[in-house]
């Protein structure tokens, strides 16, 4: 299956770098490399571009598609967090910009077989990197009622996840869970029919939390922002695109901590922490996307646009 994916927010992320022709960037999530290939189009001689994914497909993908760009791109596979030894390793310790588009690709999604979408059946997978040994599958057949009532409460918001969890345990008691098509099932049976009417597809919520919780992508996020700030150059902009509201609470909070770290008590007549200023939130409210863009993708719908300037 070919590797397509609709880069969301593409002008304004781009736009948001303010690419110095000359510039260092990294594409943190290179995905089939949209982002990265628009930020192509306006580097000079001297300007370019590292991107990361740990997926494969993606990195096949994003090679394909930079490939006229020939010696400005290195892609490199691996998690964003480990972004600063991955430059250190390249001979770069600060760049001048660098995005994150945290969102599943539209081909992870649409590849049935690598188990992220609840509309297809296929065996419980998600993993982003598969070199990873565990899976969904794991998750949902291994973790304690406890815990997976928690990653569906707190990655998934579903104000059903002790019913979920519940009837996971169940019904895992009679026979292991394999594919989605099994767990959607089983999720469907935990939610009240006349909530299902109302709020899109039953599956979405949980899917989104075992990925999460697999995957650990707010763990990810939140331990790699402030290395990201620190590695900008003065001028260097952090673009991040999140797609839930889990997400952009880290990127909100992380970036107004750097902005402003001062840790001393708000009667205080002058600062004495000695934390000092990063730099400035560019983004008082996030860029959402177009009426336009969302009608023409409708994965952009819940798309938000942040972005951060280093001092």
């Amino acid at each position: 299956m070919e590797f397509n994916h609709r880069s969301v927010l593409l002008k304004e992320t781009v736009d948001g770098l303010h690419v110095k022709p000359d510039g260092i960037y990294v594409d943190g999530t290179l995905g089939g490399g949209g982002h990265s290939y628009e930020v192509c189009t306006r580097l000079g001689e001297k300007g370019s571009i590292i991107g990361i994914d740990q997926d494969e497909a993606a990195i096949g993908a994003a090679g394909v598609r930079l490939k006229d760009f020939g010696e400005k791109v290195t892609i490199v596979r691996s998690n964003y967090c480990d972004m600063k030894s991955r430059l250190q390793e390249l001979g770069i310790d600060r760049v001048d910009g660098i995005m994150l588009d945290l969102g599943v690709s539209s081909y992870q999604l649409d590849t049935a077989e690598r188990g992220f979408s609840y509309r297809e059946d296929a065996p419980l997978d998600m993993r982003m990197d598969r070199r990873q040994k565990m899976t969904a599958r794991d998750i949902v057949n291994d973790y304690s009622e406890m815990d997976l009532y928690r990653v569906i409460r707190d990655y998934g918001e579903d104000r059903f996840a002790k019913n979920i969890a519940r009837h996971i345990v169940t019904e895992r008691g009679r026979r292991s869970i394999e594919t989605t098509g099994e767990l959607t099932e089983i999720i469907r049976h935990a939610i009240p029919m006349k909530y299902q009417k109302k709020s899109g597809h039953p599956a979405k919520r949980t899917f989104q939390a075992i990925r999460i919780e697999l995957n650990r992508e707010l763990d990810v996020l939140k331990d790699s922002l402030d290395d990201m700030i620190e590695m900008l150059n003065p001028g260097g902009r952090l673009c991040i695109i999140t797609f839930h509201s889990l997400e952009d609470r880290i990127v909100k909070s992380a970036f107004r901590k750097n902005e402003d770290p001062c840790t001393c008590p708000s009667h205080f007549p002058v600062c004495v922490c000695g934390n000092v200023s990063k730099g400035r939130v560019i983004t008082r409210k996030p860029i959402l996307p177009s009426e336009e863009e969302m009608a023409e993708n409708s994965r952009s719908k819940s798309a938000k646009l942040r972005i951060f300037e280093r001092v």
